[in-house]
């Protein structure tokens, strides 16, 4: 009776015992499906998973400036002025949490283009937006509502946006409404303006110590860029950047 019953838990016990292989098997090989390619870095290649749709390059270069600034950073904005202002270019990452928070529609400066965004500066009063890496700050109310202001980091670049009230806040010319009617969006001081539905949400989640990337294929800034040659980049991935095809 003894031999009897021990066989009877192994018989009922066999088939969960085979069951959970192909479960451990399908964890382990998800597991090496998310392993980033050679080449790629982590963060590169888990922006990639949650924006595909996103500009490669523009994505692979905020993941080395953030790299390079704040490895632990949890939160981070990448905005694409290479695209079109009719498009959503800009997209907001959970780091932590692997999610994206928001891929929206936002505005360029009256002085850096009209559907299109071609011209960039640090200057005051050039109505022109600034590209680079910027750590968020606090948010508050101004002439334009709910905002958040920025903090340039790369000098010459965009280290002025405090002083020039470089800031992201909501506009009722960010809409596809507007879109319609012009063939474009309205156009800001140089503040990277966003839908007024979006504002309070996509504010409180980048407020802060948090990370926003503009993008644009300027070839000086490319070259000459601390945080697009961080002293800890690895020989491989700054070749990459030196190679990269320009948009």
């Amino acid at each position: 009776m003894l031999f009897r019953a021990r066989m009877t838990t192994v018989l009922f016990s066999l088939p969960i015992v085979l069951f959970s292989y192909p479960l451990q098997a399908a964890s382990f090989f998800s597991q090496v499906a998310a392993a980033p390619p050679t080449g790629i870095s982590p963060l590169h290649h888990q922006l990639l998973q949650l924006a595909p749709g996103a500009t490669p390059q523009a994505l692979r270069l905020a993941a080395q400036a953030l790299s390079c600034a704040d490895p632990s950073a949890e939160r981070l904005a990448v905005i694409d002025y290479s695209l079109p202002s009719t498009e959503p270019r800009m997209w907001v990452f959970d780091l932590h949490q692997h999610k994206l928070l928001f891929e929206e529609l936002v505005s360029h400066g009256q002085g850096s283009g009209d559907a299109m965004a071609e011209a960039f500066s640090n200057t005051p009063d050039s109505h022109q937006s600034s590209i680079g890496l910027f750590r968020t700050m606090n948010s508050y109310y101004g002439r334009n509502g709910y905002s958040l202001r920025l903090d340039g980091l790369e000098q010459d670049v965009n280290d002025l946006a405090f002083e020039r009230a470089i800031v992201i806040h909501g506009a009722d010319y960010v809409s596809d409404d507007f879109i319609a009617q012009t063939g474009r969006l309205g156009r800001s001081h140089g503040c990277p303006a966003v839908r007024e539905d979006i504002t309070y949400p996509l504010i409180d989640s980048l407020k802060e110590d948090q990370y926003v990337f503009a993008y644009y294929p300027d070839e000086e800034w490319l070259a000459t860029s601390a945080y697009l040659r961080c002293p800890g980049a690895s020989p491989m991935h700054v070749a990459q950047m030196e190679h990269a095809p320009m948009k």
